[in-house]
């Protein structure tokens, strides 16, 4: 029987496991690579404090630390949670019981599927914005979508100094002054067109776009692509524990990262925060696991 169940091995779960660990929680940490961390995906990170380097980097520091505080590591998928007697059955290869659970999950960028996206994620190819558009300052972008995080990207990554082109597969789904502050900055924007294909020798060089208006291809040069298509939160599993969601998928929280249901937090990018990073993912982790340790203690008292 744990005390805490965590689900989810990035940068909240792992946050969480520290916290949960030092107050003296039995905790466990589920870790799979379906969906992988978003954090894992990062080739160089700029905007942690007191910390520049890799992804990988800075979660293998965060899960060493999990350790050293006494949290315990399975690599398994949790494909369903359950209640029993008043506690939580998680169920994958194995069964394991737990007082309180955590979920960690995240969630996962949406791919555009584009000949040569894989190829260059994290050299050329971001999905985030704000994570690495000062990488790029002062060089020629291209944003890729139709809706508010692509205009809001575009508009983001021209303040900061880059050179940049939107290019929208529809015309734009966003709300009218975030149209306005796009056209106020004078970035060109090319409705109706798809991304083809990226081309580059070991980075992200130029796209091919083909314009569906004049069935033909235009070659646009570029240091850098960020794909703004939507994040799908990986919630699922607490579907049938009658946890709330959004329309969007994610998960319903509070303040202190509670869900609807006892028992039951949130943290990360699998919740409807506003802004999803590392330092507000380990923010959420830390909380979520205070909400733990005071609902153990109030139900059960000494933990």
């Amino acid at each position: 029987m744990f005390d805490v169940a965590i689900v989810g091995g990035g940068p909240a779960g792992l946050t969480a496991a520290i916290y949960s660990a030092r107050y003296g929680l039995k905790t466990v940490i589920f870790e799979t690579f379906d969906p992988v961390s978003q954090l894992s995906l990062a080739g160089r990170i700029e905007n942690y404090p007191g910390f520049e380097g890799s992804g990988i980097e800075l979660l293998d520091r965060m899960k060493q630390q999990a350790l050293k505080a006494g949290a315990e590591s399975r690599v398994e998928k949790i494909e369903r949670i359950v209640r029993k007697e008043g506690h939580f059955l998680l169920i994958g290869e194995n069964e394991y019981e737990a007082k309180t659970v955590i979920i960690a999950t995240g969630g996962k960028h949406r791919e555009a599927g584009i000949e040569g996206e894989n190829r260059f994620i994290g050299k050329g190819i971001s999905y985030c914005a704000t994570c690495d558009g000062s990488l790029f300052r002062g060089r020629r972008v291209i944003v890729y979508g139709s809706g508010k995080e692509a205009l809001s990207d575009a508009i983001y990554l021209h303040d900061l100094g880059c050179s940049v082109k939107l290019i929208s597969r529809s015309p734009l789904r966003a709300e009218k002054a975030l149209v306005e502050e796009l056209r106020k900055r004078g970035i060109e924007v090319i409705q109706n067109a798809n991304l083809r294909k990226i081309e580059g020798k070991d980075r992200a060089e130029r796209v091919v776009v083909f314009l569906r208006d004049r069935k033909e291809e235009l070659i646009v040069d570029v240091d850098g692509v960020f794909i703004a298509i939507g994040m799908r939160p990986a919630t699922e599993i607490v579907a049938t524990l009658g946890v709330e969601r959004d329309s969007l998928g994610y998960i319903k929280v509070d303040r202190e990262q509670r869900t609807n249901v006892d028992g039951i937090f949130a943290a990360g990018d699998c919740c409807s925060n506003p802004l999803k990073q590392v330092v507000t993912a380990c923010g959420d982790g830390a909380v979520a696991a205070y909400s733990a340790y005071r609902y153990l203690r109030e139900k059960f008292g000494e933990v």
